[in-house]
């Protein structure tokens, strides 16, 4: 496969080394350039579908795996893996990059990061993504994820590690019975480690913003407030533990322009390259160069 993006590394300001990746319009640019920001467990590998197809409309997109994910350095001071930490890194990489405002794309807690970044450098978003998250998350959801975060020790095989990448994610996507779905899922979600151990693709420290009694932003909804102003495409998986319809209902109210996108048969969290879903998208970011 031709190689469709450049890999960087960025230096944040307390020295850690985030790996990015680099990918330019493949078409006449149509637009700002894409930021994608992945979710608590998750890296930049998690757009390797997405960013190629947003790259086709015209549209440089950058993405980045968060400090403890990826081949991004860990942080020995596990207090700033913390939502505004990793928004203050975002932006600086965009500053490195020469992007003074792009589209965010935020799945779960990229989502989260989309808000605060909103609300600490509102002129930095032209238009904002939202993939199955706001500002009430269900209980339900992170009860799942806190079972699974942190908690998961080496695979003996990559077939183990896909009976297990399906055993926690397999509510998400219950429609998914192909074995190389799974296979790649996993390979996006551990990798080898110096002494060839399949370990989780993340630093096991980073659960703890999950765990019982640790902090949490006090008032999501003052911070999705904070999008009023920014045009702003919700995509909710159709069964998602994260995402009540409850919740996408009061965020209409709370922003009568926001737009809405289901992913049929899909939980926590949409790939976004979905049948239903990629059209919305592709046609939100048309309406907003």
């Amino acid at each position: 496969m031709t190689k469709t993006f450049t890999q960087g590394h960025f230096t944040t300001d307390d020295g850690l080394r985030l790996e990015y990746r680099d990918y330019p319009a493949r078409t006449r640019v149509s637009g700002r350039p894409v930021l994608c920001l992945h979710g608590l467990t998750r890296n930049l590998r998690d757009f390797e579908e997405l960013a190629p197809m947003i790259a086709g409309l015209g549209r440089r997109v950058v993405t980045a795996s968060q400090r403890g994910r990826g081949a991004s350095d860990y942080d020995d001071t596990h207090e700033r893996y913390n939502l505004a930490v990793y928004v203050q890194d975002m932006l600086d990489l965009c500053s490195a990059l020469g992007i003074d405002s792009a589209v965010f794309v935020g799945t779960s807690m990229g989502g989260l990061m989309t808000m605060i970044a909103a609300a600490q450098a509102p002129n930095r978003l032209v238009a904002a993504v939202l993939n199955d998250i706001g500002p009430e998350i269900d209980p339900a959801g992170i009860a799942r994820i806190r079972s699974y975060a942190g908690r998961t020790g080496p695979a003996v095989s990559w077939e183990e590690a896909a009976r297990r990448t399906r055993d926690t994610q397999g509510v998400a996507f219950p429609t998914q019975t192909d074995s190389s779905f799974w296979l790649d899922f996993a390979r996006k979600s551990y990798r080898e480690d110096s002494s060839g151990e399949i370990v989780p693709n993340y630093d096991p420290n980073i659960a703890r913003t999950v765990q019982q009694g640790s902090s949490s932003l006090s008032d999501l909804w003052s911070l999705f407030d904070r999008l009023e102003p920014v045009p702003t495409l919700l995509i909710k998986g159709e069964i998602s533990d994260i995402l009540a319809a409850a919740t996408v209902s009061e965020m209409r109210r709370h922003k009568a322009d926001l737009e809405v996108a289901i992913a049929a048969q899909v939980g926590h969290a949409p790939l976004m390259t979905e049948h239903d879903v990629w059209p919305a998208l592709a046609g939100f970011l048309a309406r907003n160069p």
